[in-house]
């Protein structure tokens, strides 16, 4: 499984930005749970969102709630992550994660 992620970028406070994730080799997402993950300079990591096979259940984490969305297209093979009004505390490196499977992330930094 090889997860790639894109989408990361610079941008200015209040700005938004949306990560891709699929699978380089084709691994089939569907039916399985996706997530976001972010980890700044000297922090853990943390989750970010999670989204089920479905789309009918998306847990966010309370600092992103009202701010980011999570999406999943299964026939594309792609989980989204929809990140509006962005923080410079969003700065971090966005990791995708299905089963035991990450990326190697994508940096997002927010200026202030």
């Amino acid at each position: 499984v090889h997860l790639v992620e894109s989408g990361g970028g610079l941008v200015q406070s209040g700005g938004s930005l949306r990560l891709s994730c699929t699978s380089a080799s084709g691994f089939p997402f569907r039916s399985l749970w996706m997530g976001w993950f972010r980890q700044a300079l000297g922090k853990e990591r943390e989750q970010v969102a999670s989204i089920s096979p479905e789309s009918t259940t998306i847990d966010l984490a309370d600092s992103v709630k009202g701010r980011f969305t999570i999406s999943r297209d299964n026939d594309k093979n792609m989980v989204y992550l929809q990140m509006n009004s962005l923080k410079p505390e969003d700065t971090a490196l966005y990791y995708c994660r299905v089963a035991n499977y990450w990326g190697k992330g994508t940096l997002v930094t927010v200026l202030s």
